[in-house]
């Protein structure tokens, strides 16, 4: 895929139910590899805050690639119900990168 986009980065954190707080660790953990294996991912990280909050950073290539990684059905599955794993709305960021990114040149 050619694209002259700018990389889109996507951020934020996810504070799960309590009760829930294991299984949203396992999904969240479990997306990690298949995800930097998709074509256009730059990065993506995986935090666990010390007040049981997770913070995601993704990078990825062009919006067309972030489209694609949202059909991943697993992700899919966690997104579709995700209001049931959290105890708030997400606390979410979507930018278009300004500075260069290194891996694709792209400004």
């Amino acid at each position: 895929m050619t694209t002259t986009q700018a990389p889109i980065s996507l951020y934020g954190f996810l504070r799960p139910k309590p009760e829930r707080a294991d299984e949203v660790r396992r999904i969240l953990t479990s997306l990690v590899e298949p995800t930097r294996q998709e074509e256009g991912n730059l990065e993506y990280h995986l935090h666990e805050h010390e007040d049981g909050r997770f913070f995601l950073y993704e990078v990825w290539r062009s919006q067309e690639d972030l489209d694609q990684h949202n059909q991943y059905p697993p992700l899919r599955a966690f997104l579709d119900d995700l209001l049931e794993y959290l105890e708030e709305a997400p606390e979410g960021y979507f930018n278009t990168m300004l500075s260069a990114y290194p891996a694709t040149g792209a400004k």
